[in-house]
């Protein structure tokens, strides 16, 4: 998982759930009090209950096959209605990422978008693009 993946959320989203193995920069989580890890799948869903979180990121290379399980059980639950899910992948993948979007991914992040671009420039520029998303899907539904 990149460091930076820590870092962008921190500023948008009060309380994230990060899905991910036994990180090397310990010290990201450490600085962030909003950031709860868990490194055990099995783990998830009582994690969820005890913190809330705004923001799940799931590291896909980790969690692998059981992400569509995980993504549908959030999704069926009321409870867990306002939270939005993030994917953490190293490069996209079309036939994956839209089955994951169409059973209910927020969005993505990939390590690929780490590499080709400096990390000052792009990172706030993706979290920015993303929320905007969000926010313009909801405007067509308010009046002038």
């Amino acid at each position: 998982m990149h460091p930076n993946v820590i870092m962008m959320t921190r500023n948008r989203f009060k309380k994230v759930l990060l899905v991910a193995p036994e990180i090397t920069h310990e010290q990201l989580i450490t600085d962030f009090q909003q950031v709860k890890h868990i490194c055990a799948i099995d783990r998830i869903f009582p994690a969820i209950f005890e913190e809330s979180p705004n923001l799940i990121v799931f590291d896909y290379n980790y969690v692998g096959e059981d992400m569509e399980k995980i993504v549908r059980r959030i999704r069926a639950n009321n409870f867990y209605n306002k939270i939005k899910i993030c994917c953490f992948k190293n490069k996209a993948h079309i036939k994956t990422d839209d089955f994951l979007k169409a059973i209910g991914v927020d969005f993505f992040i990939y390590q690929d978008e780490f590499k080709t671009a400096p990390v000052s420039s792009r990172v706030p520029a993706l979290f920015n693009e993303l929320l905007d998303r969000s926010i313009f899907r909801l405007l067509p539904n308010a009046s002038n």
